[in-house]
Protein backbone atom coordinates (compact mmCIF):
# COMPACT_ATOMS: atom_id res chain seq x y z
CA UNK A 1 0.00 0.00 0.00
CA UNK A 2 1.14 3.47 -0.88
CA UNK A 3 0.94 6.60 1.30
CA UNK A 4 -1.91 9.44 0.87
CA UNK A 5 -0.74 12.94 -0.21
CA UNK A 6 -2.46 15.54 2.14
CA UNK A 7 -2.40 19.21 0.97
CA UNK A 8 -3.68 21.10 3.95
CA UNK A 9 -4.37 24.77 3.92
CA UNK A 10 -3.08 25.98 7.39
CA UNK A 11 -5.10 29.29 6.88
CA UNK A 12 -3.44 32.98 6.79
CA UNK A 13 -0.98 33.46 9.70
CA UNK A 14 -3.31 33.09 13.20
CA UNK A 15 -2.64 29.52 14.11
CA UNK A 16 -6.13 29.32 15.85
CA UNK A 17 -7.50 29.86 12.28
CA UNK A 18 -6.18 26.25 11.20
CA UNK A 19 -9.20 23.80 10.75
CA UNK A 20 -9.36 21.32 13.09
CA UNK A 21 -8.75 18.58 10.82
CA UNK A 22 -5.57 20.36 9.47
CA UNK A 23 -4.30 20.63 12.96
CA UNK A 24 -5.22 16.62 13.63
CA UNK A 25 -3.13 15.56 10.56
CA UNK A 26 -0.29 17.55 10.84
CA UNK A 27 -0.31 16.16 14.63
CA UNK A 28 -0.36 12.91 13.05
CA UNK A 29 2.03 13.59 10.96
CA UNK A 30 5.22 11.25 10.35
CA UNK A 31 6.12 13.46 6.88
CA UNK A 32 5.73 16.94 6.40
CA UNK A 33 6.86 18.92 3.38
CA UNK A 34 6.42 23.17 2.77
CA UNK A 35 7.58 25.96 0.99
CA UNK A 36 10.33 27.88 2.68
CA UNK A 37 12.79 30.94 2.04
CA UNK A 38 16.29 30.52 1.29
CA UNK A 39 16.96 32.65 4.22
CA UNK A 40 14.55 32.88 7.37
CA UNK A 41 11.84 30.71 8.47
CA UNK A 42 8.96 28.80 6.82
CA UNK A 43 6.07 30.91 6.64
CA UNK A 44 3.55 27.64 6.48
CA UNK A 45 5.76 25.82 9.11
CA UNK A 46 5.77 28.84 11.72
CA UNK A 47 1.99 28.49 10.76
CA UNK A 48 1.47 24.75 12.76
CA UNK A 49 4.63 24.94 14.52
CA UNK A 50 3.15 23.89 17.72
CA UNK A 51 1.49 20.71 16.13
CA UNK A 52 4.22 19.34 14.44
CA UNK A 53 5.71 16.13 16.43
CA UNK A 54 9.64 16.61 17.22
CA UNK A 55 10.06 13.30 15.59
CA UNK A 56 8.70 14.09 12.16
CA UNK A 57 10.53 13.97 8.76
CA UNK A 58 10.57 17.44 7.76
CA UNK A 59 11.11 18.44 3.53
CA UNK A 60 11.64 21.78 3.08
CA UNK A 61 11.28 23.02 -0.23
CA UNK A 62 13.58 26.03 -0.71
CA UNK A 63 12.28 28.27 -3.29
CA UNK A 64 14.59 31.53 -2.97
CA UNK A 65 13.09 35.21 -3.06
CA UNK A 66 14.12 36.79 -5.54
CA UNK A 67 12.64 39.71 -7.83
CA UNK A 68 13.61 38.28 -10.71
CA UNK A 69 12.70 35.11 -11.92
CA UNK A 70 13.83 31.77 -11.07
CA UNK A 71 13.29 28.15 -11.72
CA UNK A 72 10.90 27.37 -9.00
CA UNK A 73 9.69 24.52 -10.72
CA UNK A 74 12.50 23.17 -10.57
CA UNK A 75 12.33 23.29 -6.79
CA UNK A 76 8.58 21.45 -6.61
CA UNK A 77 9.97 18.51 -9.55
CA UNK A 78 13.06 17.75 -6.97
CA UNK A 79 10.74 17.66 -4.08
CA UNK A 80 8.01 15.64 -5.77
CA UNK A 81 10.49 12.76 -6.10
CA UNK A 82 11.50 12.74 -2.40
CA UNK A 83 7.88 12.94 -1.43
CA UNK A 84 7.35 10.00 -3.80
CA UNK A 85 9.49 8.05 -2.22
CA UNK A 86 8.14 7.97 1.03
CA UNK A 87 4.74 7.39 -0.65
CA UNK A 88 5.77 4.72 -2.10
CA UNK A 89 7.47 3.45 0.87
CA UNK A 90 3.63 3.82 2.53
CA UNK A 91 4.38 6.52 4.26
CA UNK A 92 1.63 9.37 4.61
CA UNK A 93 3.03 12.78 3.52
CA UNK A 94 1.36 16.62 4.96
CA UNK A 95 2.21 19.60 2.87
CA UNK A 96 1.93 22.69 4.53
CA UNK A 97 0.64 25.25 2.42
CA UNK A 98 -0.31 29.16 3.52
CA UNK A 99 -4.03 30.03 3.18
CA UNK A 100 -5.62 27.63 0.79
CA UNK A 101 -4.28 25.07 -1.40
CA UNK A 102 -5.92 25.71 -4.27
CA UNK A 103 -6.09 29.45 -4.05
CA UNK A 104 -2.63 30.71 -5.32
CA UNK A 105 -1.34 28.39 -3.48
CA UNK A 106 1.66 26.32 -4.54
CA UNK A 107 0.66 22.84 -3.59
CA UNK A 108 -0.65 23.23 -7.20
CA UNK A 109 2.52 22.22 -8.63
CA UNK A 110 3.04 19.07 -6.52
CA UNK A 111 -0.60 17.92 -7.18
CA UNK A 112 -0.13 17.89 -10.75
CA UNK A 113 2.71 15.66 -10.69
CA UNK A 114 1.58 13.07 -7.82
CA UNK A 115 -1.86 12.94 -7.89
CA UNK A 116 -2.23 10.62 -10.94
CA UNK A 117 0.13 8.25 -8.80
CA UNK A 118 -0.83 8.80 -5.61
CA UNK A 119 -4.27 8.91 -3.16
CA UNK A 120 -4.24 12.89 -2.81
CA UNK A 121 -7.05 14.58 0.14
CA UNK A 122 -7.14 18.30 0.20
CA UNK A 123 -7.69 19.66 2.99
CA UNK A 124 -9.38 23.56 2.40
CA UNK A 125 -8.13 26.18 4.50
CA UNK A 126 -9.25 30.48 5.38
CA UNK A 127 -8.01 31.98 2.60
CA UNK A 128 -6.28 35.45 2.85
CA UNK A 129 -9.07 36.57 0.67
CA UNK A 130 -11.57 35.88 3.64
CA UNK A 131 -8.67 37.12 6.27
CA UNK A 132 -8.74 40.64 4.63
CA UNK A 133 -12.06 40.85 4.75
CA UNK A 134 -12.36 39.89 8.19
CA UNK A 135 -9.55 42.42 9.50
CA UNK A 136 -11.07 45.41 7.19
CA UNK A 137 -14.23 45.12 8.59
CA UNK A 138 -16.27 45.00 4.70
CA UNK A 139 -17.89 42.71 2.81
CA UNK A 140 -15.97 41.52 0.20
CA UNK A 141 -19.06 41.57 -2.13
CA UNK A 142 -23.15 41.85 -1.92
CA UNK A 143 -26.20 40.78 -4.01
CA UNK A 144 -25.38 39.80 -7.55
CA UNK A 145 -22.39 42.02 -7.42
CA UNK A 146 -19.04 40.55 -9.29
CA UNK A 147 -15.99 39.95 -7.23
CA UNK A 148 -12.92 39.62 -9.34
CA UNK A 149 -9.51 38.83 -7.74
CA UNK A 150 -6.35 40.09 -9.77
CA UNK A 151 -2.54 39.74 -8.90
CA UNK A 152 -0.77 42.82 -8.50
CA UNK A 153 1.90 42.35 -11.50
CA UNK A 154 -0.25 42.35 -13.81
CA UNK A 155 0.12 45.57 -16.04
CA UNK A 156 -1.68 48.31 -15.76
CA UNK A 157 -3.78 47.83 -19.05
CA UNK A 158 -5.32 44.54 -18.15
CA UNK A 159 -5.69 45.75 -14.26
CA UNK A 160 -8.08 49.23 -15.81
CA UNK A 161 -9.89 46.83 -17.91
CA UNK A 162 -10.87 44.07 -15.56
CA UNK A 163 -11.50 46.26 -12.98
CA UNK A 164 -14.03 48.71 -14.64
CA UNK A 165 -16.15 45.49 -15.30
CA UNK A 166 -15.92 44.31 -11.43
CA UNK A 167 -17.96 45.61 -8.48
CA UNK A 168 -15.83 44.27 -6.24
CA UNK A 169 -12.53 43.92 -6.73
CA UNK A 170 -9.19 42.21 -4.57
CA UNK A 171 -5.73 43.05 -5.69
CA UNK A 172 -3.16 40.46 -4.10
CA UNK A 173 0.67 39.84 -4.23
CA UNK A 174 0.62 43.64 -3.80
CA UNK A 175 3.87 44.23 -2.34
CA UNK A 176 6.40 46.32 -4.39
CA UNK A 177 3.65 46.91 -6.90
CA UNK A 178 1.92 49.30 -4.17
CA UNK A 179 3.39 53.07 -5.15
CA UNK A 180 2.11 51.92 -8.95
CA UNK A 181 -1.55 50.27 -8.06
CA UNK A 182 -2.34 53.06 -5.93
CA UNK A 183 -1.77 55.90 -8.80
CA UNK A 184 -3.55 53.61 -11.05
CA UNK A 185 -6.52 53.43 -8.39
CA UNK A 186 -6.32 57.62 -7.69
CA UNK A 187 -6.64 57.97 -11.70
CA UNK A 188 -9.61 55.84 -11.55
CA UNK A 189 -10.96 57.64 -8.93
CA UNK A 190 -11.24 54.46 -6.62
CA UNK A 191 -8.95 55.57 -3.50
CA UNK A 192 -11.63 56.42 -1.33
CA UNK A 193 -13.32 52.98 -1.97
CA UNK A 194 -10.02 51.16 -1.37
CA UNK A 195 -8.88 49.46 1.83
CA UNK A 196 -5.50 48.12 2.60
CA UNK A 197 -4.67 45.01 4.72
CA UNK A 198 -0.97 43.42 5.48
CA UNK A 199 0.05 40.71 7.26
CA UNK A 200 -3.82 39.55 7.92
CA UNK A 201 -4.70 37.58 11.14
CA UNK A 202 -1.03 38.35 12.74
CA UNK A 203 0.38 40.33 15.26
CA UNK A 204 2.03 42.44 13.12
CA UNK A 205 -1.18 43.33 11.14
CA UNK A 206 -1.85 46.27 9.13
CA UNK A 207 -5.72 47.89 8.45
CA UNK A 208 -5.70 51.39 6.07
CA UNK A 209 -7.82 53.15 4.28
CA UNK A 210 -5.52 52.50 0.92
CA UNK A 211 -4.84 56.88 1.07
CA UNK A 212 -3.23 56.10 4.36
CA UNK A 213 -1.43 53.10 2.97
CA UNK A 214 2.70 53.35 3.89
CA UNK A 215 4.94 53.75 0.36
CA UNK A 216 6.38 50.35 0.72
CA UNK A 217 4.38 47.18 1.25
CA UNK A 218 5.48 43.69 1.95
CA UNK A 219 4.08 40.73 0.02
CA UNK A 220 1.30 39.68 2.29
CA UNK A 221 -0.42 42.61 1.43
CA UNK A 222 -3.91 43.19 -0.27
CA UNK A 223 -6.40 45.49 -1.63
CA UNK A 224 -9.72 45.16 -1.28
CA UNK A 225 -12.40 47.70 -3.45
CA UNK A 226 -16.06 47.63 -3.55
CA UNK A 227 -17.50 50.10 -6.34
CA UNK A 228 -21.59 48.99 -5.83
CA UNK A 229 -23.96 51.15 -2.99
CA UNK A 230 -21.58 50.79 -0.12
CA UNK A 231 -23.54 51.33 3.20
CA UNK A 232 -20.63 50.96 5.12
CA UNK A 233 -18.55 53.44 3.44
CA UNK A 234 -20.74 56.02 5.38
CA UNK A 235 -20.82 54.90 9.09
Amino acid sequence: MTGTLFGIGVGPGDPELMTLKAHRLISEAKVIAYPAPDSGDSFARSIAADAIAPNAIEIPMVVPMRVERFPAQDVYATAAITIAEHLEAGRDVVVLCEGDPFFYGSFMYLFARLSGRFKTEIVPGVSSLAACSAALARPLTARNDTLTVLPGPLDDDAMRDRIDSAEAIAIMKVGRHLPRLRALLDDMGLTKRAGYIERASLPAQVVLPLADAPEAAPYFSMILIYKGDDPWLNQ
